[in-house]
């Protein structure tokens, strides 16, 4: 009995430690406001505090599917999305020129450096962040977003009437980006279709809602 229960805690644990390196956000990012779009890193990236190998190195970031170096910035600090069944491994973008990409690599205060840009196709805006994994997942409204996003509007500005609210969504299919807002349809917990236009993010890139990449 001892040794079946000592085994029930040493796999929960082990559980625990593999999903903790999954990075998705819970709430909006109020210190990544002014980024642009997502990029992907590879596991092994030097990050500059200019556009410059010449510059000086702020960091070396390296990383497996278990281990992050080094630990003081960490899968959380580093990644906007961390999701090894989907090979998703993405920063957030500030800025990019032809050969350099500036990315948040710490989250939580929101600071910024430069990587070499390896391959154009790895970046992504917003917007087409969203088209691809929203579209595909559907969206998820973030904790302690602000309750007018749950409010579906009949056209994309703030003053529109509001057709109906989301109580508690099963799901929230992502139709269009126009803008701040998104076309979507919900179903809600009874059962009540429901379509029409919500504030995804903010005018100055708060976001509100997120492709559910569960």
């Amino acid at each position: 009995m001892v040794k079946k229960l000592l085994l029930f805690v040493f796999l929960c644990l082990l559980g625990s430690g593999v999903n903790a390196k999954d990075v998705i956000p819970i709430r909006p990012a109020l210190n990544t406001v002014n980024t642009i779009g997502l990029y992907q890193v590879g596991d092994d990236v030097k990050i500059y505090k200019e556009p410059s190998e010449d510059s000086q190195i702020l960091y070396r970031v390296r990383w497996n599917n278990d281990e992050f170096f080094p630990e003081e910035i960490g899968f959380d600090k580093f990644f906007t999305v961390f999701l090894e069944k989907k090979s998703l491994a993405l920063v957030s973008v500030v800025d990019y020129t032809d050969d350099w990409i500036e990315i948040v690599y710490d989250n939580s205060k929101g600071l910024s450096g430069w990587i070499k840009r390896d391959d154009p196709y790895k970046f992504m805006t917003w917007i087409n962040f969203y088209n691809t994994y929203g579209k595909k997942y559907g969206l998820v409204l973030l904790k302690s977003s602000p309750e007018f996003c749950k409010d579906l509007k009949t056209t994309t500005e703030d003053s529109a009437k509001t057709i109906s609210t989301m109580n508690y969504p099963k799901k929230i299919n992502l139709n269009v980006i126009r803008g701040n807002w998104a076309l979507v349809s919900v179903m809600d917990l009874d059962r009540t279709p429901k379509t029409g236009y919500i504030r995804w993010r903010s005018d100055d890139g708060v976001r509100y809602f997120f492709p559910d990449l569960k």
